[in-house]
């Protein structure tokens, strides 16, 4: 498996190796992997050498390391294409997972000026706002702060918003979701975060921010999410206009 002969670098010919028997499910999520003592007399190479791959794939978010413990194979990152207007339940069920939320508050607050500039009402309106945890299969995945115009979604409770709060607005109120627009950057957690994700503070996540509008042009929301770095990525399909000689 590692040609010493070849001009590839040898930490990386192992870390490609690694990353493929986790790819093929060969390494289970969860599973520890051999120690570095034990890589490197498998493949008669430096422990410094399989620590430098280890480190990248720790990096990459394909182990992660316990102390006292070992490294073990990461669960794998949920992927959502920065395409297409569906919510989290939707895009959990598509991935063969089962979506599940947990209502930290729901309350009635005054629009700030930000906010009502975003929502198209008057500063100082009624917003519905609800925070909420995102959950996968039972495992934490996004915080999620949501504000909707409470004129333009009356009757929204607590247990409505415990689902899809898209289903409700298009099953039970008649409108159409047409767009939005979203943000996307890095940051870390911090405490509070991190304690409703499970993971430490500092660690990386994704922060986004969506504007959704009905089909019609009126403002519906504005979400602000905390997704976790080592569960979650963005895939972007791009393509170049124009002709190419």
């Amino acid at each position: 498996m590692i040609d010493k002969q070849s001009p590839i670098p040898i930490y990386y010919q192992l870390e490609q190796y690694m990353k493929e028997k986790i790819e093929k499910g060969e390494w289970q999520p969860g599973e520890m992997i051999p120690s570095e003592r034990e890589l490197a007399d498998m493949y008669d190479i430096s422990r410094m050498t399989v620590r430098q791959a280890v480190n990248n794939l720790v990096n990459d978010g394909y182990l992660i390391r316990q102390r006292g413990k070992g490294t073990f194979v990461a669960a794998q990152k949920i992927e959502q294409p920065l395409k297409g207007l569906t919510s989290f339940s939707e895009d959990m069920r598509a991935r063969g997972m089962e979506p599940g939320t947990i209502v930290l508050s729901f309350e009635t607050v005054p629009a700030s000026e930000k906010l009502a500039e975003g929502l198209g009402v008057t500063e100082g309106d009624d917003l519905y706002e609800v925070r909420r945890l995102r959950l996968a299969d039972g495992a934490p995945m996004a915080l999620e702060t949501l504000y909707i115009p409470v004129c333009l979604v009356p009757g929204l409770t607590r247990d409505v918003v415990s689902g899809s709060v898209y289903e409700f607005i298009e099953k039970e109120k008649g409108m159409i979701i047409g767009s939005a627009v979203q943000t996307l950057e890095a940051s870390v957690a911090r405490k509070v975060e991190a304690e409703h994700l499970k993971m430490k503070e500092g660690a990386p996540v994704l922060l986004l921010e969506r504007r959704t509008h009905l089909v019609d042009g009126r403002p519906l929301e504005v979400v602000k999410s905390v997704y976790r770095g080592d569960r979650y990525k963005f895939m972007i399909e791009m393509k170049r206009g124009g002709s190419r000689c």
